[in-house]
């Protein structure tokens, strides 16, 4: 999904603590609904699919997903959660505790379109690895909005994104072990790139530099930064370049230099070739 197109609207942001025996039966929602287990035990079903929630596990239940809750044991289930639109509709005030029994005949008389924007790449259940500082970031949003301070909603938006993308890495981190622990080595990698944007920098070089084979190093830093090792310093070379021909009183020949460019002629390729126009473009736009 277009990760630039969110604009959260938070309906509820609430907590809770609940006395067992307790259960919420099988119903579904308009829109998205976060919860977080800070205490207690739960059974989940999502979609005919059953999973077990212990304090430090997040549960997203989406548009249209049948879902259902029960309690386990004898301790209180705790509870912060959030309803939410991902992307504000002219509807979405209108809307207070969006939800219906989960059987056919609520389902087909739904008639608004529940955040159909692609939907969150996230699974339904997520265990926390630093259950910490997602929970200050979640008790953070329940209080400013229980406080309805001037600009709230605004203030909101900025907690949940971040509070998502925290989330988000959680969970690609998960699925990506692999660069995770090779990420101080990565990122050794990337400041060495950035440290020589004053010259070419080879494969080769890299591979001697983080005695990484050439194809694993590839794929590592590919997968973490979704970019080439090449492609990166190549654009990073160039976006410093920009800058000074924009902001510097160098001459082009001179800022050639800088960034170890034979002649003004191969940098001027180099910078059309990304920025599609020459570096003069902008230094006539001064």
């Amino acid at each position: 999904m277009d990760f630039n197109k969110i604009s959260p609207y938070i309906r509820i942001a609430m907590d809770s603590i609940i006395k067992p025996p307790w259960r919420l039966v099988e119903r579904i929602i308009y829109d998205y609904e976060l919860l977080y287990v800070k205490g207690g035990k739960i059974l989940v079903t999502v979609e005919n699919k059953s999973y077990y929630g212990s304090a430090g596990d997040v549960f997203l239940f989406k548009p249209m997903q049948s879902h259902s809750i029960t309690i386990i044991g004898d301790l209180p289930f705790h509870q912060p959660h959030l309803h939410f639109d991902l992307c504000y509709r002219e509807d979405s005030c209108d809307l207070n505790l969006p939800f219906k029994p989960s059987n056919l005949s609520s389902r087909n008389s739904f008639n608004r379109e529940a955040n159909l924007e692609d939907g969150l790449p996230l699974p339904n259940h997520i265990h926390i690895q630093n259950p910490l500082a997602f929970e200050n970031m979640l008790f953070d949003i329940i209080r400013e909005h229980e406080s309805k301070a001037p600009f709230y909603r605004t203030h909101i938006k900025g907690m949940f994104i971040q509070m998502l993308t925290h989330l988000l890495r959680e969970d690609y981190w998960k699925n990506h072990q692999i660069i995770l622990s090779n990420m101080t080595l990565l990122t050794q990698i990337k400041d060495y790139l950035d440290q020589h944007i004053n010259r070419d920098v080879y494969l080769d070089e890299l591979v001697e530099h983080s005695h990484l084979s050439k194809y694993y190093l590839l794929r590592l830093f590919k997968n973490a930064f979704k970019i080439s090792p090449i492609r990166y310093h190549q654009l990073t070379r160039i976006k410093k370049a920009k800058e000074m021909v924009q902001f510097s009183g160098l001459t082009l020949t001179q800022i050639a230099q800088e960034f170890g460019y034979n002649s003004i002629h191969s940098f001027s390729r180099a910078f059309k070739a990304i920025e599609g126009v020459p570096p003069s473009f902008y230094r006539k736009s001064i």
